[in-house]
């Protein structure tokens, strides 16, 4: 049996998957930034919080990252509903993707936290500054690049992940790529070019991610 590739077919819908494409790559920006916001939160309450409200963080880390994304997608899109909080596909999407990262990212950020030199947190404490305030200028900062790799990794893998969005309609890349399949009927054609897409999209920023550690980090500490 021979298969014959029909890429021209696609390649007349591309412009449909370069959307798609695109808005995978504004909801993963959108997930890092209200994620880690989330985290560097929750990494604060976690380590330095009343001891409830560390309990009500830990629970919140453990309920998300020990059940699958799909699954809480589903909880944001169709239970919520029969509660009054109604959101669109690409709505409950990002909230989902934030939802997830900040938990995985509460971790990553705690374990930096916890990375720096007593003495450093001393040394705030001498100066008379408040537990906000030695997180925010004397942790925060060596606690991030300390675990830099690891959260640019798993941003990597939060924009690879955001393709279960698709099981709501949210049109991001794999969404148009199983409707282009469904009215070419060149499943290998699209998914091909679809994973092509996604590859070049990490690369894409893994540099990124390598540029913005020089620049913050190395050059930025350098002057």
């Amino acid at each position: 049996m021979t298969y014959v590739f029909q890429f021209g077919i696609v390649f007349d819908q591309f412009d449909r998957m370069l959307v798609g494409a695109w808005l995978t790559v504004q909801l993963a920006f959108l997930a890092l930034a209200l994620g880690l916001a989330v985290a560097i939160v929750c990494a604060y309450l976690r380590t330095t919080g009343p001891k409830p409200v560390r309990w009500l963080v830990m629970a919140y880390v453990e309920a998300i990252r020990n059940t699958p994304l799909l699954v809480q997608l589903y909880v944001i899109f169709f239970a919520l509903p029969g509660l009054g909080l109604r959101l669109d596909a690409n709505g409950a999407a990002l909230a989902a993707l934030v939802i997830n990262f900040g938990a995985y990212a509460t971790e990553i950020v705690r374990a930096g936290v916890q990375s720096i030199p007593v003495g450093q947190i001393e040394a705030g404490r001498a100066l008379r500054l408040t537990r906000l305030q030695i997180y925010l200028l004397v942790v925060l900062f060596p606690a991030v690049k300390a675990v830099y790799p690891a959260l640019a990794s798993q941003f990597v893998l939060l924009m690879l992940g955001s393709s279960v969005v698709s099981a709501i309609s949210a049109n991001e890349l794999t969404a148009i790529s199983n409707t282009l399949q469904s009215t070419t009927f060149r499943a290998f054609e699209v998914y091909i070019i679809a994973t092509l897409m996604y590859l070049a999209i990490a690369v894409a920023f893994r540099g990124f991610f390598a540029g913005l550690y020089w620049l913050v980090f190395v050059r930025g500490r350098g002057r």
